[in-house]
């Protein structure tokens, strides 16, 4: 079965194995937006996985990118591999140096605040949601004071940094997570990638449902 599965996948053209409402799947969806190349979406119901997804990622998750015989899983390599297979518009630095930090970016983003996404994307208990949301509250309201001097996390362009953020800043309010006025000048920033035409274009009809 699994083979006959793989060789129907690899005829086609490049796949995402998407959940409707996984915050790591919707940066994958941004990224193909904005390459604005030929690709199609997959939906997967997170509740209900298909037998296929654990063929495809031993950790049976989404998201899932198929391209004939390559199958990749986790949301940050995917992206890095769109990236470098559709180089325009280029969303990692080119400067060895700069891509470096974007990388620290990433890597301090998955264990500073998205741990905790993952926490409260499960079904926590009362006292670990608490606990979830007042660690994003203190993180992204740290960081908030960098978007008073400049448009996106690196610069004046937007870059796979923004990519990876901006998922949850589009679910802060779904999360119950109020950053205060403290955190004003992240708010202007969300609003500035909500209105990128890519991002709009990423959004499933459930994520769309998550802000009033």
């Amino acid at each position: 079965m699994p083979d006959i599965y793989f060789e129907k996948v690899a005829a086609k053209m490049m796949t995402l194995y998407s959940g409707t409402t996984d915050p790591f799947s919707h940066r994958c969806r941004i990224v193909l937006f904005e390459k604005g190349m030929d690709f199609q979406i997959q939906d997967v119901d997170v509740l209900n996985k298909p037998e296929d997804l654990a063929v495809m990622n031993p950790y049976n998750e989404v998201p899932v990118l198929v391209e004939r015989d390559l199958i990749l899983y986790e949301s940050n390599i995917i992206n890095e591999y769109i990236d470098e297979r559709f180089p325009h518009p280029q969303l990692m630095p080119a400067d060895p140096i700069m891509r470096a930090r974007a990388r620290l970016f990433l890597h301090r983003f998955e264990n500073e605040l998205f741990t905790h996404v993952k926490t409260l994307e499960g079904a926590p208990k009362k006292a670990e949601a608490e606990k979830a949301r007042e660690a994003i509250r203190d993180s992204l309201t740290t960081i908030a004071p960098v978007f008073s001097r400049q448009k996106f996390m690196l610069g004046d362009e937007f870059s796979m940094i923004d990519v990876a953020i901006a998922p949850l800043l589009w679910r802060l309010e779904h999360y119950g997570i109020d950053l205060g006025k403290a955190a004003a000048p992240i708010l202007k920033y969300s609003e500035r990638i909500f209105t990128r035409q890519a991002f709009i274009d990423s959004l499933t009809p459930a994520e769309k449902a998550m802000r009033k």
